[in-house]
C-alpha cells in the first residue's frame, strides 16, 4: 500500500471506523464523523440535486449527500467508506451529464460545493487557490481588481473540479493550453484515505496522471493554480446564422483553425438542429478590448443574422453571460470526436461529410419531444498544443505537428421515456462520424495520425482509456496509489482505467 507521512492517522481513523460500522450503513456512518449530512427533503439535499445542467442527473436520488469543508473531512468520509459496500460519487458543478458520472442513485454522494469554496490569491507568487466546488465564474469573481484570471471554463456556470480533471478547454488555451497544465499543485485524497499532495516534485507521477484523470486517482480538494495576466476588458458575444449559410460556416471554421490568426482569440462554432429551426451560434472571443481587424472577418462577412458580440468590462461579466446560452431543465447526452484537420483541398468534402452525418442523425429524433441536437466544431491547432507541451503536458498528449478538430456532440430531450431513443442516437452519431473519419484516413484523404478522445465531452460507452497514447503510464500511477481498485469498484460511474 502506497503511504505518506498522514498514513498513521489514516490507519487509526480506519481502524477505528471498521471496529465500530462495519458494514454499516452509509449516511449513519458518515453523520458519526461530520454533521454535513444531509438526507432527502432537506433544503441542502433538493437544492443540490437541482444544480445539474442535465434533467436526467437531478432525477438521480442519493441516499444522502455530504458536503465536506475540508480535506481532513474527504479523508475520514474515504475511510468510512471502506467499512461499507455502498456506492459514492463525487460532484463538483454537476455539468458532466452521464449518469452516474457526477451523480448517483442511492448510495453517498460527495458535494464539493463548501470544499475549500474561496479563492485565495497570493500576489508574489502569482498563484491561486481553488476550491473544486467553485463554478468558474466564481473563482474569477475572486480575482477581480488583480489584472489576473484562471484558465478555465468558456462558461461561468461550470464546475471547476471535473473540468480541470479531464484537461479543460477554454478561451485562454491558445494562450496557455489546457486548464489542467496550469495546475500548479493537487491536494488529493488517495484511496485509502491519505491527504496528500501532486506536483512538480512531490509525486510527480500522480501529478502527471491527475491531468486527465478523471477521478482514477483520488478526490482533489483543492487546486493550486497559475493565473494569468486578462485585458481590464475583453471582447466577445455570439454570432448567429441560418442554416443556409452552413457550408461557408464550415469553410471558415476549417480556415480559422489553420491559419489560427491570434494567440488572443477563440471561438466555439456550434449548430443546433431542431423540429422547428437550425440555426449556427459562433461564440467568438478576444483578450482585448476590441479585435485588430480581420481576426474572425472568416465569420462576420459572412453576415450575421444577430451580432451580440461587444466589449465587456469584465471577463467575469463575459463568462456570465455566456451562461444564457446554456438550456438547463433539458435531459442530455454528451458525446465527443476527433479529427485531424482536413486540408484545403479536401476540407469542404470532409467537414460537409461530418455535418451531413450530425443533421441526418439527429434528424432521425426530432420528433422526440423537446430533441435539441448540436455540435460544436472546437479548433485544437499547434497553437494550442505547442502550448499544452511547453507548460509540462497531459494524459490527452495532442503533438504539436496536427492541427486537429475535436467535436462536441448533444442531443437533450424532455422526457425520460425518449432517453433510449437519445442515447442510441448518440452513439449511432460518434460511431457513423469515427467511420467515416477512418474511411477517409484510409483513402488518403485525412492524415493517419493519433486521434485522442477528449473527457470532458465524452459519452460514457466510449472507450476515452482506449484512445489515449499514455494509457500505460497512467496504470502504473493506478496501480501504486491504488492497488485495491478502490475507484474503479465503489464510484458509481467514469472512465474506468482499470
Amino acid at each position: 500500500m502506497y503511504t505518506t507521512p498522514h498514513l498513521s492517522k489514516v490507519l487509526t481513523l480506519s481502524t477505528l471506523a471498521l471496529s465500530i460500522i462495519t458494514r454499516a450503513d452509509i449516511c449513519s456512518t458518515v453523520q458519526t464523523e461530520t454533521n454535513a449530512v444531509q438526507k432527502p427533503l432537506s433544503i441542502a439535499y433538493e437544492s443540490e440535486l437541482q444544480n445539474y445542467w442535465s434533467e436526467a442527473c437531478s432525477a438521480l436520488r442519493p441516499t444522502c449527500i455530504v458536503f465536506p469543508t475540508s480535506a481532513e473531512e474527504v479523508s475520514e468520509i474515504i475511510t468510512s467508506l471502506h467499512g461499507t459496500d455502498d456506492l459514492f460519487q463525487i460532484k463538483s458543478g454537476g455539468h458532466m451529464p452521464n449518469n452516474g458520472f457526477s451523480s448517483i442513485q442511492g448510495g453517498l454522494l460527495i458535494a464539493t460545493k463548501e470544499l475549500n469554496n474561496g479563492v485565495a490569491y497570493d500576489a508574489e507568487t502569482q498563484t491561486a487557490k481553488i476550491g473544486p466546488g467553485l463554478t468558474w465564474a466564481e473563482a474569477q469573481s475572486g480575482l477581480e481588481g488583480t489584472g489576473r484570471t484562471v484558465v478555465g471554463g468558456r462558461l461561468g456556470g461550470v464546475g471547476v473540479g471535473g473540468y480541470i480533471l479531464g484537461c479543460g478547454l477554454s478561451f485562454l488555451s491558445s494562450q496557455y493550453g489546457w486548464a489542467a497544465n496550469n495546475v500548479v499543485d493537487f491536494e488529493v485524497v488517495l484511496a485509502n484515505g491519505t491527504v496528500t499532495h501532486a506536483n512538480n516534485s512531490t509525486n510527480t507521477d500522480l501529478f502527471a496522471a491527475l491531468k486527465g484523470g478523471g477521478n482514477n486517482f483520488g478526490i482533489v480538494t483543492q487546486y493550486t493554480l497559475q493565473t494569468q495576466p486578462i485585458s481590464d476588458q475583453v471582447w466577445g458575444g455570439v454570432l448567429t446564422f441560418s442554416y443556409d449559410k452552413s457550408t461557408k460556416l464550415l469553410q471558415a471554421i476549417r480556415d480559422f483553425t489553420e491559419y489560427y490568426p491570434d494567440d488572443k482569440a477563440a471561438i466555439i462554432p456550434t449548430c443546433e438542429h431542431t423540429a422547428l429551426f437550425t440555426e449556427w451560434f459562433v461564440f467568438v472571443f478576444y483578450d482585448g478590448p476590441t479585435p485588430p481587424d480581420g481576426i474572425f472577418s472568416n465569420f462576420t462577412n459572412l453576415g450575421a443574422d444577430l451580432n451580440t458580440a461587444k466589449t465587456w468590462d469584465s471577463y467575469h461579466d463575459l463568462l456570465q453571460d455566456n451562461d444564457n446560452y446554456d438550456l438547463h431543465g433539458q435531459r442530455y447526452g454528451i458525446a465527443t470526436e476527433t479529427t485531424p484537420l482536413p486540408n484545403a483541398t479536401v476540407g469542404l468534402e470532409v467537414m460537409t461529410t461530418l455535418f451531413e452525418t450530425f443533421y441526418n442523425v439527429t434528424s432521425e429524433v426530432l420528433l422526440d419531444t423537446g430533441v435539441i441536437g448540436t455540435i460544436a466544431f472546437q479548433p485544437m491547432p499547434r497553437t494550442i498544443t505547442s502550448k499544452a507541451i511547453a507548460l509540462g503536458g497531459d494524459l490527452l498528449s495532442f503533438p504539436s505537428t496536427t492541427d486537429y478538430l475535436i467535436m462536441e456532440l448533444d442531443i437533450s430531450h424532455s422526457f425520460a421515456s425518449d432517453d433510449d431513443t437519445t442515447e442510441a442516437a448518440l452513439q449511432q452519431l460518434y460511431t457513423a462520424l469515427d467511420n467515416h473519419i477512418q474511411n477517409f484516413i484510409s483513402q488518403g484523404i485525412l492524415p493517419d495520425v493519433y486521434r485522442p478522445l477528449f473527457m470532458n465531452d465524452a459519452h460514457g460507452t466510449q472507450d476515452y482509456w482506449g484512445r489515449i497514447s499514455t494509457v500505460e503510464m497512467a496504470r502504473g500511477v493506478r496501480e501504486k496509489y491504488d492497488p485495491e481498485l478502490f475507484w474503479q469498484k465503489r464510484t458509481s460511474g467514469g472512465f474506468r482505467l482499470g
